[in-house]
């Protein structure tokens, strides 16, 4: 029997401690924009409640949970040590104790989990919802026609009662691996550019037959009302106008490099938490598309890796159409980092199951 606690694991608690401290003080230190969702769902003042929509079935769960009634420091003890045990469940990755950036990338995404999770949240429900995925992969009882099968029904159901841009993402990220199979000389590259395609028929498509682009009814529409408040510094708006083909075309691709390689957003010099964002989301975006041209080499080895792997990218291409700002697109990737978290570390957890 095992009497000392590996470094690593002696890290991610102290980690998750610390970051319980600052789930709990979040309430009275964030600024109101950050309540925005959790009004809605605890209050109710909408009358919204039901089972399709990610507002309707948040604010359901949460009152047969009776969430809506805590005060929500209480909430954040309650929700945080969850997640926290979600990953710890996961598992630890060896020399996690260790400054590297791929640690500190996690230990910042436990930081966010704390800020965006300390209270009511949509978030909360998603990465539960995702964490069966995860857990899909690192069991060898499950095949990889199981996992990919069980996987695609899940995202379907989820885009159909809870967050609908979810069942786009079966269908981009099949077409991504479909096309993947061509031999292209920058494989990786190629492969992301015609999800970006897959992305814009699909918008295209909805144009065609709804009359508007999918950006057009969800970005544009949102930061139409916010433009010139004080909460939209960082929105994320087209140079061109979405009501016509090429325009949202160049919206899909505008939006999918601001939210992952904005660069365009280091112009918010003076706003740190907005440039702490950037660094973190161009460090996590770089490595993971390392790890998916690993992946996308050797497909038959890292089958079930390379399918989370899509979804992460996939889901990243969905977020340049409908995201309307930074910090919306950084909360949402908090919702999906049980996935995040197993693409980073996946060669550490195959280790422990051998």
């Amino acid at each position: 029997m095992q009497k000392n606690i590996k470094k690593s694991t002696a890290a991610f608690l102290l980690i998750a401690m610390a970051n319980l401290v600052v789930a709990f003080a979040a309430f009275f230190v964030l600024p109101p924009r950050f309540f925005y969702d959790t009004a809605i769902i605890v209050y109710d003042k909408g009358h919204e409640i039901g089972f399709i929509g990610s507002y309707p079935v948040s604010i359901l769960l949460y009152k047969i949970s009776g969430f809506r009634y805590l005060p929500f420091p209480v909430i954040a003890l309650i929700q945080f040590p969850v997640l926290m045990y979600v990953l710890y469940k996961i598992g630890i990755p060896d020399n996690f104790e260790k400054l590297n950036i791929k640690n500190v990338l996690v230990y910042i995404g436990i930081l966010m989990i704390a800020i965006f999770i300390s209270m009511p949240s949509k978030e909360f429900i998603t990465f539960l919802y995702v964490t069966p995925i995860v857990f899909m992969c690192m069991n060898d009882q499950v095949s990889v026609k199981k996992t990919i099968l069980y996987t695609t029904l899940m995202l379907l159901f989820f885009g159909i009662i809870f967050r609908p841009y979810f069942a786009m993402i079966p269908i981009i990220g099949g077409g991504m691996y479909l096309l993947s199979l061509i031999s292209f000389k920058n494989k990786t590259i190629t492969t992301i550019f015609y999800g970006l395609l897959i992305a814009f028929f699909l918008s295209f498509s909805h144009g065609v037959i709804k009359g508007k682009y999918l950006s057009e009814i969800s970005r544009e529409l949102v930061n139409n009302d916010r433009v010139g408040s004080s909460d939209a510094n960082s929105m994320i708006v087209s140079p061109v106008k979405t009501d016509t083909w090429y325009g949202e075309m160049v919206s899909v691709f505008y939006g999918f490099f601001t939210v992952n390689i904005p660069l365009n957003g280091l112009k918010h010099l003076f706003s740190p938490q907005i440039i702490s964002f950037i660094i973190w989301q161009l460090l996590l975006f770089y490595i993971l598309l390392v790890r998916f041209s690993k992946c996308l080499k050797d497909r038959k080895r890292y089958s079930k890796e390379l399918m989370v792997l899509l979804i992460l990218f996939s889901f990243f291409i969905v977020q340049g159409v409908f995201e309307p700002d930074l910090g919306t697109a950084v909360r949402h990737k908090i919702g999906i980092f049980p996935l995040i978290y197993f693409a980073l570390y996946y060669e550490s957890f195959r280790k422990e199951l051998q």
